[in-house]
């Protein structure tokens, strides 16, 4: 299949998943809230396809966070099948599956931010670009965390559900280091494959 061809069913198969994960949530406010960034990002990516298209590995994690995101919006984070398993198998406290979403709230971003910046040449130096795209990720973590805190002022009770915290007290510490880890993880793991990706999109003239 052509690489224009994977994007529509990536698109299709988000819009197909969306609709499925909002049909009956576990809490109609929360889901919203929970993908309300994929509601946002879909047709931004749609218009901007041509005049600035990514690298297939960043619509493809993009795809992924949203399943994350998905995921936790029709159970709410504390509740996700999934989240349960890794806490029985791991032996923990509590569902851990609100840090899986903080670690991607990391992991896809700093790609995002690479991205951004290597192709508008704002940086010049691998040390400062990979200091530059952590700074970014903390900025969105932090913003994101700021963002929960005016819910849970807005709403008291019925801003549980969104929160996640399930009792810890230390939750936002743990979210924001957990988006640090992950994009120190994409910056290691997936930095050069990202840069041949962009040197494909600079030879087709993009």
């Amino acid at each position: 299949m052509r690489h224009g061809a994977w994007l529509a069913l990536g698109a299709a198969c988000t819009v197909l998943l969306l609709v499925v994960s909002g049909w009956s949530p576990y809490d109609r406010a929360t889901w919203l809230m929970e993908v309300l960034p994929v509601m946002i990002v879909l047709p931004v990516l749609a218009l901007s396809r041509r005049r600035f298209p990514l690298t297939p590995l960043l619509y493809g994690l993009i795809f992924v966070h949203a399943l994350v995101l998905m995921m936790g919006g029709a159970y709410t984070y504390a509740r996700v099948p999934l989240g349960f398993e890794l806490q029985e198998l791991l032996h923990l406290a509590r569902n851990p599956y609100d840090k899986i979403g903080h670690f991607f709230q990391g992991f896809v971003p700093a790609l995002a931010a690479r991205e951004i910046l290597v192709r508008g040449e704002h940086v010049r130096g691998a040390r400062m670009l990979g200091f530059l795209v952590v700074c970014v990720v903390l900025a969105i973590s932090a913003s994101y965390e700021l963002i929960e805190w005016a819910a849970a002022l807005a709403l008291g009770q019925g801003a549980d559900e969104f929160l996640g915290t399930q009792g810890d007290p230390w939750d936002t510490q743990s979210d924001m280091f957990l988006a640090l880890i992950g994009a120190c993880t994409a910056l290691l793991a997936l930095g050069r494959i990202h840069d041949r990706q962009l040197a494909r999109l600079r030879a087709a003239g993009n």
